[in-house]
């Protein structure tokens, strides 16, 4: 593998862009063993310099010093998204290893090249996507496929996302540095459910522009979309999920949805980090008893008991035994910020060992990048055909 570190020292990071966020996730990187903040360019903000002093890095007055520093072995990339590619492509081709904020890129084009540049050099070229380090990930995961609630159905995400912090001039809205909502935003849920389901096709997307009031309002703002992704086949049953996100509340009502609808149950997930869960099913002995193996420490509660006359239950035309309905109640004690951080750490202790260890098995891979931004692609010409 063509890179700098060593195992005999510290591995090196450089940032390019230090916002409040590029502050908060370094925190988390840096409590990994043997990791050392280097260096920082591509920011003048206050948060760029106190990141600086608090841990000893040096500012450079250029990207290309810091991709060429010789301390430097991974570089993380925490810029708007039409910057991903040239900055991605400078660290790649000075031999360091890149993770990247999410999107990938503003199009699969441009994500397939800095893949295949990263493969060629033997580096990670690696985006974000650290939901897959959640437990309740992998929980819903095992849950999907033990079949604990029969076949997947249906599902959608819904995003209520809040804008107070979006002036009309921000770059979050225009096209040319975002690449939209889907692209900046979705590439999360939709490598969330191809985690669950597998590879999606998108079978239909919209777009909707925000209403002008008077001349001084921007008329090309666009606030929301929806998508509706087939997942599955003939053989394996296809499944429809629904994605939708909307910019448009105020930041006290901003929240998030995802439902997933079984054969004998759904599970409603809240967060965009999921960190609640509440289940309803109707279930036999043995499956309630994985269920809370699955969920330890969840609340249970009897809606009903069935017996007697009510056996057995029906649904698509198929008989099943049960005992209760009950609902579970998981996580509501967890703390979304807390655990957003544990999920940085995990994500960066992952590549940083991969780059100790070459070959080693990452939950997250340059593949879940270009895959999910490829989807997002698709569905943002989708939406405008």
């Amino acid at each position: 593998m063509e890179t700098t570190a060593s195992k005999d020292r510290e591995i090196g990071i450089g940032v390019i862009g230090m916002g409040g966020f590029g502050l908060f996730a370094v925190q988390q990187f840096l409590q990994t063993p043997n990791t050392k903040l280097v260096a920082i360019a591509g920011s003048k903000r206050e948060e760029a310099s106190r990141t600086a002093k608090r841990f000893g890095a040096e500012q450079l007055g250029s990207i290309e010093e810091l991709v060429n520093h010789p301390d430097v072995d991974v570089i993380y990339i925490a810029t708007p998204p039409f910057l991903h590619y040239e900055q991605s492509m400078l660290a790649l081709n000075a031999g360091k290893h890149v993770i990247c904020e999410k999107p990938l890129a503003m199009n699969s084009e441009q994500g397939a090249e800095m893949l295949a540049l990263a493969k060629e050099k033997g580096l990670l070229m690696v985006t974000n996507l650290m939901q897959r380090y959640n437990p309740m990930f992998a929980r819903v995961k095992h849950l999907i496929d033990k079949n604990l609630l029969g076949d997947f159905l249906h599902g959608y995400f819904e995003n209520y996302a809040g804008d107070e912090g979006l002036s009309p001039e921000h770059w979050f809205w225009d096209r040319t540095k975002s690449g939209g909502i889907f692209i900046e935003h979705g590439v999360h849920f939709f490598d969330m459910f191809a985690g669950w389901l597998g590879k999606g096709t998108v079978k239909a997307a919209q777009v909707i522009k925000r209403p002008t009031v008077d001349s001084s309002d921007n008329a090309d703002i666009e606030d929301q979309v929806q998508a509706i992704v087939e997942y599955g086949d003939d053989v394996t049953g296809r499944k429809l999920v629904n994605f939708y996100h909307g910019f448009t509340q105020t930041g006290r009502m901003d929240r998030q949805e995802m439902r997933l609808l079984f054969e004998r149950g759904d599970i409603t997930l809240f967060e965009w980090v999921p960190t609640r869960m509440i289940l309803r099913c109707v279930a036999d002995e043995e499956t309630t008893r994985a269920l809370m193996d699955l969920f330890p420490g969840a609340q249970l509660n009897v809606t009903a008991t069935i017996s007697g006359k009510d056996q057995p239950l029906r649904g698509r035309h198929k008989e099943f035994d049960a005992y209760q309905q009950i609902e579970l109640r998981f996580g509501f004690g967890d703390e979304k910020q807390h655990l957003y951080g544990e999920l940085l750490r995990l994500m960066f202790r992952d590549q940083t060992n991969a780059i100790q260890y070459p070959g080693t098995h990452r939950i997250v891979n340059e593949q879940n990048g270009l895959q999910s931004l490829e989807t997002a692609t698709i569905a943002d010409q989708m939406a405008r055909q």
